[in-house]
């Protein structure tokens, strides 16, 4: 019995969009930590779990942008297998951001431009916000245009550590945190635009994703400057020389070279 070859998909303006935002997303985090290491500010002297960190994170933007080029091309059956490998990706993703988010504030590393426990509250409140948009895209897989604009957001909460290295952050100081949010927020926006410029109506995906992100932000801000807050990072540092460091007090800047070791 003769198989008939499934017809080329060709790549809707759609599509193009999301792939086009994909490498974006990518360069921006190539760009972030690149400009880093040129500086002089990090090394490849970091312990590690937090090495094993960056392979996990930067796999995911490598699975991320394979993922809109197997669209692109109709590679439904290899978009879907990598899917599934990257749905257990995202499971190290949270323990590991989560594991060296806790690490830095026990070791009293937390970088001089964020308060210590708001630290230790956003980042790992961007993992799992990250990862519930995620695990939402994941569940709607079968409705493309719910299922890519959610990825979408989830992968812009990602966007915030690359940043942060971009940006003038120690000149944004009390704000560095709040500033660099807004301009993750930026691309989800663009999203919106797209929509509307497209097909004059932005789809309600995007206001899903938009409303899971900016919750994130209340929450972070809400538990850093609660007694929640205060009651967590005490736990967290307790028995650490983070213990000695103020929660909300803005750690001095090195008096040396500010080499990070990421």
């Amino acid at each position: 019995m003769a198989t008939l070859a499934a017809p080329h998909i060709a790549p809707t303006r759609d599509d193009n969009f999301f792939l086009v935002m994909a490498f974006v997303m990518a360069a921006t985090i190539v760009a972030g930590f690149s400009l880093q290491l040129a500086m002089g500010r990090s090394s490849f002297g970091a312990p590690p779990l937090v090495h094993a960190h960056a392979l996990v994170f930067m796999g995911w933007m490598v699975l991320y942008v394979l993922q809109n080029i197997f669209i692109t091309r109709g590679s439904m059956a290899l978009h879907r297998t990598l899917g599934w490998i990257g749905a257990g990706w995202m499971v190290l993703m949270v323990v590991l951001g989560c594991a060296v988010t806790v690490a830095m504030v026990r070791a009293g590393h937390v970088p001089f431009f964020f308060r210590p426990v708001q630290f230790l509250v956003f980042d790992p409140v961007t993992v799992f916000t990250f990862a519930g948009l995620t695990i939402a895209a994941i569940v709607m897989r079968r409705r493309t245009e719910w299922h890519r604009r959610l990825h979408y957001c989830g992968m812009a909460m990602l966007l915030d550590p690359a940043l942060g290295r971009l940006l003038p952050v120690p000149l944004l100081v009390p704000w560095a945190w709040e500033a660099t949010f807004a301009v993750v927020m930026i691309f989800p926006i663009i999203g919106v635009v797209a929509d509307y410029r497209r097909a004059g109506v932005v789809h309600p995906a995007w206001g899903r994703g938009i409303a899971v992100m900016i919750a994130a932000f209340i929450v972070t801000e809400a538990v850093t400057y609660s007694p929640v807050g205060t009651a967590l990072y005490n736990s967290v540092t307790a028995g650490s020389p983070g213990a000695d460091v103020p929660p909300f007090d803005f750690p001095p800047p090195p008096t040396g070279p500010l080499v990070t070791g990421r």
